[in-house]
């Protein structure tokens, strides 16, 4: 029998001896000091010079609202502590390739792919499925993680792309024992293509730490932020990643929810980039976000709050389509593809096809049988079955409809 996934968020999944370890430790959780963080990722990776792009105000928003609002455990701590030292040591790394290689910053990222909409609305299944066809490039997981090429010893012994995987395969196998729910909600897999998102996060304003953490304050900092770092740091590490791989595809094929709120940003940093937008109606898909949170936030943290859950998620994925809609109103509609959840369902590869061929690369015969093997290997609920219900975050139709009300009658979602 397949796993179903817990509704219980309250009381988070634990390994068997885990609670007694962190009752053990707890008491000496590091603190998640930003200066400290930063001389320990200079320190470790004997670099020095970060790039241009907003650090300081940032990462101490992002530290004193973990520390005073996040209620980590012991391994939520370390977990972060980990996360934060990795991007702040990415960058670092990121840098001094510029450095030695001014030359990237020349790199053409062409008329990249975006794939956005609304959480839960088939946005993964559509970038992977994009992923599988042979003409275009998406971003792995270890790449997102670590985008510039392994240094130090492992570097020398290993290759630049070896040790990178390796840390990404040990992060996916950390997620799977701490959270085995968690994979029949959204995968999370090394070598799979992953969400954009976790690599502008270096720049530590993104939606992630917001959808990982219970961290209001800084959640609503970010808001109100400028989110073009993120996207400049995005296209450099783009641009370093074709440098790397010379022979791979030259399109991009990306994929992230946040999009959604940030695209007059994203088209100021790729101004020939296109856009498909995935839809499916909220009732469906906000519950599902909700839990995929809640799952999320236990990794961390014993304090789960589902109905906290419920009343930040549902006015932020409001402004996230009016934000949306408002750029495709000023910018004019011949940037953007729609694609309607139930067709996607139904026809996946037709779906596929139909995006192609308006991007410009129609489907060969041959790339139409890669995406069927693709489908065959990926079948739906392979970790599991993700159950849930809008009670869950003291959700219902009513609330659902009042807010996303304009989004529902714009694309005739039923």
């Amino acid at each position: 029998m397949s796993r179903v996934t817990s509704r219980d968020y309250r009381h988070p999944y634990r390994p068997p001896g885990l609670g007694q370890i962190e009752s053990l430790l707890g008491r000496w959780s590091p603190r998640l000091d930003p200066e400290a963080l930063v001389d320990e990722a200079r320190r470790r990776t004997r670099l020095h010079r970060f790039d241009g792009e907003p650090l300081a105000e940032p990462l101490a928003r992002l530290c004193r609202a973990l520390e005073e609002e996040a209620q980590l455990t012991w391994t939520g701590w370390v977990l972060t502590h980990a996360r934060l030292h990795g991007a702040l040591a990415s960058r670092l790394r990121v840098q001094a390739c510029f450095d030695a290689h001014p030359e990237l910053a020349q790199q053409p990222v062409d008329a990249p792919v975006f794939v956005t909409g609304l959480q839960r609305t088939g946005t993964t299944l559509l970038h992977r499925l994009l992923a599988a066809t042979p003409r275009l490039r998406a971003l792995a997981s270890w790449e997102a993680l670590n985008p510039a090429p392994a240094d130090g010893w492992s570097g020398r012994w290993l290759g630049p792309e070896r040790p990178r995987q390796w840390t990404a395969l040990a992060a996916e196998h950390t997620l799977r024992f701490l959270a085995p729910d968690f994979f029949a909600v959204h995968p999370v897999e090394a070598r799979a293509p992953e969400e954009e998102v976790v690599l502008m996060d270096h720049v530590f304003v993104s939606q992630v730490s917001e959808a990982s953490y219970h961290v209001p304050s800084y959640a609503r900092w970010v808001e109100a932020r400028d989110h073009r770092p993120g996207y400049r740091y995005l296209r450099r590490c783009l641009q370093l990643l074709q440098w790397q791989r010379p022979d791979a595809p030259r399109r991009w094929v990306l994929k992230s929810p946040v999009h959604l709120e940030q695209l007059d940003a994203l088209f100021e940093v790729f101004p020939d980039a296109r856009v498909i937008q995935t839809h499916r109606h909220p009732r469906e898909t906000i519950a599902s976000f909700c839990s995929m949170v809640a799952h999320g936030r236990g990794v961390f943290s014993d304090q789960v709050d589902p109905p906290e859950v419920g009343r930040h998620w549902l006015p932020k994925v409001q402004r996230m389509v009016e934000r949306a809609m408002a750029t495709r109103d000023r910018r004019g509609e011949e940037r953007f593809f729609d694609v309607r959840y139930p067709e996607l369902i139904a026809d996946p590869i037709g779906a596929a096809a139909r995006v192609m061929a308006w991007t410009g690369d129609p489907l060969a015969d041959a790339e139409v049988a890669a995406l069927q093997k693709w489908m065959t290997k990926n079948r739906q609920h392979r970790f599991g079955r993700h159950v849930y219900d809008a009670s869950d975050f003291e959700l219902d139709e009513a609330k659902i409809d009042g807010a996303m009300g304009r989004y529902i009658e714009r694309y005739g979602l039923v």
